[in-house]
Formats: C-alpha cells, sequence, structure tokens
C-alpha cells in the first residue's frame, strides 16, 4: 500500500503519494489528464527551474520576498535545474494549453522542498508559499512562454547548433581528402558533365553550414521574454521593474541575450518566434534529408547500384542475407527528418490558435520544437560520426563511369557545335563505342583534337579551369 499525506488547497483536500514533493493542484491534474504518455523533456524541466530560481533572485532584489524565503526556493530551484528532481514533474504534455499544471507543480515541489529545507514538513505551504512566494508577480499565462524561450533557446544554442557545425566540418574535411576525385555529375538522377568529389561533398557541407546559420537567425526572436506580462499582457500585480531585473538575471547565468519584451501581450497571444524556429528545423530536416539520400544513393550496390561510395559496415546486417551492409545512417537520419517535418505541421497549427489574449496550445507547441531540436542534433552527430567520417570513396568504379559517359561530348559544343556533338553521343550509345570511336567514325574532328578538347579536368569550372 502507498503511504499518502493529505494535502488541502482552495478547491479542498486530497491524497498525495507521501514521499513526492508536489502538492494538491498537480495531484489533481495527475488523475485528470490521463493522457498518452508523453512528458516534456529535462530540457524543458531545467528551463523551469531555472525560471523560478531567477524569479526568486528578482524578487529578492526588489524587496518583494524575504532573503530567507528567496534563499530557500533558489536552493530548491537549482536542484531542479541539476536534475535531481525530474521524477517530481510527473504531468502530461496533454494539460491545459497554457502550460499552468506544469507550472503549478513547479510552485508546489519549490514551496514543499524550500519548506523541507528550512524544516517544515511537506504540505504546511508555509513559510514558502506556492503562490504568494514562488510564483510571486507571475501567472502561467507569461512563465509558461518564457519558459518555452528559455527551454528552445538553450538546446539550440548547446546541441543543434553545434552538432550541425559538426556536420559540416566532417564533411568539409572529407571533401579536402577527396578533392582530386573526378566523377560524374547526376542531374535528373542521369549522366551529366564531370566534376569533383569534392565539389558534392563541399554542398552537403555547406548546406548543413546555412542550417546553423538559419536557426541562429531564428534565435534572434526568441530572445524578448514575455515574463511581466502576468494573466494578459498588463502586468497586474506584477512590480514595475520585474520584467527587467528577472530577464538581465536570466541572460546573466545563460550568456544569452534575453531581454523584457517590450511588448509580452505578443509573447502571450503569439507564439510566432516558435513557428518560425520550428520552420527553420524544418528546412534543417529537408537538407539533412538530401544529404543521407545523396549518401544511400551514391553507395547503392556494391555491384547493382551506382557504388561511387563504400557504406560503412556498422557491424549491423540483414536476418536473412549474410554479411549485408546497408546504410542505416542515412535512413535513421532521414526518417528523423520526417518526423521534424511532421512536428513543424504540428507546430504550425498550433501557433494558429492564438485566440484574443492567448495561445493555449503552448505546451504541444515546445513539445515539438524540443523533439525537433534534439533530433536533430542527435542524429547529425551521428551522421557525422558513423558515416560521414567512414564513407571511403570507390575510385575504380569512379573513374570508370568517367571513363564511360557520353555527356563528356558536352566539351565539344564550343569547339563543333551543339548539333554535331549530339550525332557524336548518339552514334556512341547506339553502338556502344566510345566517344572519341564515334567522332572519328563520322569524320567530325580527329582523334587528337578529340583528346585535346575532351579531358574531364579542364571541365572542372567555368572557363575549362580545373577546379577541386
Amino acid at each position: 500500500m502507498t503511504l499518502t499525506r493529505l494535502e488541502t488547497d482552495s478547491l479542498g483536500s486530497i491524497e498525495i503519494p507521501a514521499e513526492r514533493l508536489w502538492g494538491p493542484q498537480t495531484e489533481r491534474a495527475r488523475r485528470l489528464f490521463n493522457i498518452g504518455t508523453e512528458r516534456f523533456p529535462p530540457v524543458l524541466i531545467r528551463a523551469v527551474g531555472l525560471h523560478k530560481w531567477a524569479a526568486a533572485e528578482a524578487n529578492r532584489r526588489l524587496g518583494e520576498i524575504s532573503g530567507t524565503v528567496a534563499d530557500a526556493i533558489a536552493q530548491a530551484a537549482e536542484e531542479i535545474i541539476a536534475g535531481e528532481r525530474d521524477e517530481e514533474f510527473p504531468l502530461v504534455v496533454w494539460q491545459t494549453g497554457s502550460g499552468t499544471q506544469t507550472n503549478m507543480c513547479a510552485n508546489e515541489v519549490i514551496s514543499n522542498r524550500a519548506n523541507q529545507i528550512l524544516g517544515e514538513p511537506l504540505g504546511t505551504r508555509k513559510p514558502v508559499h506556492p503562490n504568494d512566494h514562488v510564483n510571486r508577480g507571475q501567472s502561467s499565462n507569461d512563465n509558461f512562454p518564457t519558459m518555452m524561450h528559455m527551454a528552445a533557446a538553450m538546446l539550440v544554442s548547446e546541441r543543434t547548433i553545434p552538432a550541425l557545425l559538426t556536420l559540416a566540418a566532417r564533411l568539409e574535411a572529407r571533401a579536402e581528402d577527396w578533392a582530386e576525385i573526378i566523377k560524374i555529375a547526376r542531374t535528373h538522377m542521369m549522366d551529366a558533365v564531370p566534376m569533383t568529389l569534392a565539389q558534392e561533398a563541399r554542398t552537403w557541407a555547406l548546406q548543413a553550414r546555412l542550417g546553423a546559420e538559419r536557426l541562429r537567425e531564428a534565435m534572434a526572436r526568441l530572445m524578448p521574454l514575455a515574463q511581466g506580462g502576468t494573466a494578459a499582457g498588463t502586468g497586474l500585480n506584477s512590480h514595475p521593474d520585474f520584467a527587467r531585473v528577472f530577464a538581465e538575471i536570466i541572460a546573466g547565468r545563460t550568456g544569452l541575450p534575453f531581454r523584457a519584451s517590450e511588448n509580452p501581450f505578443e509573447g502571450m497571444a503569439a507564439h510566432d518566434a516558435l513557428v518560425e524556429l520550428s520552420g527553420a528545423m524544418n528546412t534543417v530536416a529537408v537538407s539533412l534529408n538530401k544529404i543521407a539520400n545523396d549518401v544511400r544513393l551514391l553507395g547503392s550496390g556494391p555491384r547493382a547500384g551506382i557504388a561511387e561510395l563504400v557504406i560503412p559496415a556498422d557491424g549491423l546486417s540483414s536476418s536473412i542475407m549474410p554479411g549485408k551492409t546497408n546504410p542505416t545512417q542515412s535512413e535513421a537520419l532521414s526518417m528523423v527528418c520526417a518526423q521534424v517535418m511532421g512536428n513543424h505541421v504540428t507546430v504550425t497549427i498550433a501557433g494558429a490558435q492564438g485566440h484574443l489574449q492567448l495561445n493555449v496550445f503552448k505546451p504541444v507547441i515546445i513539445q515539438a520544437v524540443l523533439q525537433s531540436a534534439r533530433l536533430i542534433a542527435d542524429a547529425a552527430e551521428s551522421f557525422a560520426e558513423h558515416m560521414v567520417a567512414k564513407l571511403e570513396p570507390n575510385r575504380r568504379r569512379i573513374a570508370e563511369n568517367v571513363a564511360k559517359s557520353l555527356m563528356l561530348v558536352t566539351a565539344l559544343n564550343p569547339h563543333i557545335g551543339y548539333d554535331k556533338a549530339v550525332a557524336i553521343g548518339k552514334l556512341a550509345l547506339a553502338e556502344d563505342i566510345t566517344l572519341r570511336e564515334a567522332a572519328v567514325r563520322l569524320g567530325t574532328l580527329s582523334g587528337e583534337a578529340f583528346d585535346q578538347w575532351v579531358r574531364p579536368e579542364a571541365m572542372l569550372a567555368p572557363g575549362g579551369d580545373q577546379a577541386g
């Protein structure tokens, strides 16, 4: 039998598991919202603790709460920041759309733990009260969107952007390794003119770098915090300087340039900044999906496919085909991209639910945004380490493809004209002979002239200059 304690608030009494730090509001919500299993990730809980720590410090500086109360709240909040109280946040994402239950859970957990620190039993609600002290000068309506911005900005800056830059750097390093490898480009999935494998890898690298840049630009709109708007945006019951002081404290601790919003109404009624961030991650997913698919296509084979890249053997294989190597990292990355794209649809719909002074789809917005940010970070790092770093070019296959490519005939356009070049290409294809043989047979030019003008290494840049 689970031991319980009885707690009472303005709505009455309720039994709570004896050892838990949460209180009546959380217990009621835990029973009421028995929907799914999705809970907020640790980064949001960390932001919740950081928020309450900063709020206590701001209220202390402004003389709104005593030093003793502020110290106890701060100590309890630090435990949440450190990840020591994750089990005290049992609520699922599917709750009131303002995130009220998660905010109230934080208030109750911190109040109970603060009172415990001060030598009082759980459930006393004194000397530290969940609403009067932990939630002083605040509302869930401005707290939760502030926590959303904090969590998203911390995760994207600490994990997602660095992961994309790691992938870009790894691809750039491989480009250096492959600078002299000339291959055949493919447009419309068909043979095209020569390029280098380095040029292909640098394309992927630039996509990853531009993705990091897009996220950095979108993050700028996360810096204004709605804190100080309280219930509707007016700031009722909040100290006039609370928003400014709170934002300064958060900026100082995180190193991110958070600031009080000039218009907290906007940060509560709409979440366009998070929709924009999700959109940037959607674009990143498009980029990563191309990279994953390009590597998968170029590595197809090893004998019946393109086979220009050798996919690393990762120790995994088919359950029926012995020794088969599959592009598992490409598959994992592209599945992540599918999830991120789906999350953006969710965020778009949820972001459009800002009715009058409050958007009430906040929990699902931040759940989707944080999942996308984390998945992109993890998958990009995994792909960089387990795929890109171990990829090897199949030099023999690449050279064979260049040697037999019909599109080398493109180099003859400036010398003999498009129509004659077409005739050479068609004859070579029809008779299964080389372009050189076809040119000589047609009498269009000599073998020596062909050798002078059709040189793959001179077809890599404007003007025929060799490019790596």
